[in-house]
């Protein structure tokens, strides 16, 4: 089964790589500015999240095999790689796994390292919404703020909603698998495994995602890359602050 994305620009083919719980669209506005400098941008939506299918298995291994077989059918090579948080770890995995297939990788706001389960309280709130009884957006973030009270992450949360049929919504991901398999997100890259082309790490300036204890385990596995700072941004930085975010990329894939 092939990934789902969004596909759109001409020139050297550009793929993105969303988080856990988000999808290809959650890059769409910074895509377009992307594809203005001769980008042909994918937006890929990972497996059990957007519309890609939905699977019993779900790991980095699986995940990076899924891109290899999005290249192939795609007829990519020479991609710049872009992934965000847990799009980040596949991107990485991929890169290791694949170098021939990669002119250069961005990885945006998580580490090679492993990262111990957090997305509780989140999941919660999402296995929580009733959808007999919800039956707006405005109700779905209502009850949702009760588990998660950032607006800016509801949002993000709440792109997955779409209405099954009319008048009854649904979510697109593969919540059960996802909430089964939440462990598998936090796994950290394979020891051994290294990717020796140009690599930029993106962190944000407000995050914990990348820390000063990271940068050796990042020069291990990816020995000539560089850490850019965003300021002004957390974990989304690439929405939190688009304009320096762009540029960062920008100066690295020219």
């Amino acid at each position: 089964m092939i990934l789902h994305s969004n596909t759109f620009g001409e020139g050297k083919p550009f793929v993105i790589l969303h988080g856990f719980l988000g999808m290809g669209d959650n890059w769409k506005t910074l895509a377009r500015q992307f594809s203005e400098s001769n980008f042909e941008m994918h937006l890929v939506d990972q497996r059990n999240h957007g519309r890609s299918f939905h699977s019993e298995e779900f790991d980095y291994e699986l995940m990076a095999e899924d891109l290899k077989h999005y290249c192939n059918e795609n007829n990519l090579n020479d991609i710049v790689l872009l992934g965000h948080s847990m799009g980040g770890k596949t991107a990485m995995l991929f890169a290791t796994k694949y170098p021939e297939l990669v002119s250069k990788l961005l990885v945006a706001d998580i580490s090679p390292r492993y990262y111990p389960i957090h997305h509780d309280a989140i999941l919660e709130g999402l296995s929580s919404l009733d959808f007999s009884e919800i039956t707006s957006r405005g109700q779905a973030d209502k009850f949702l703020s009760n588990y998660v009270h950032e607006i800016g992450t509801r949002m993000f949360l709440l792109k997955n909603l779409y209405w099954i049929e009319k008048g009854k919504l649904g979510l697109r991901i593969n919540l059960d698998v996802l909430k089964e398999n939440v462990s598998e997100v936090g796994e950290a890259l394979p020891i051994h495994a290294t990717f020796k082309k140009d690599t930029l790490f993106l962190r944000g300036d407000k995050s914990e995602y990348i820390g000063v204890a990271d940068e050796g385990v990042i020069k291990r596995h990816f020995p000539n890359s560089n850490i850019v700072t965003i300021s002004n941004a957390g974990h989304w930085l690439h929405a939190e602050n688009p304009k320096d975010f762009y540029e960062a990329v920008m100066n690295f894939v020219f």
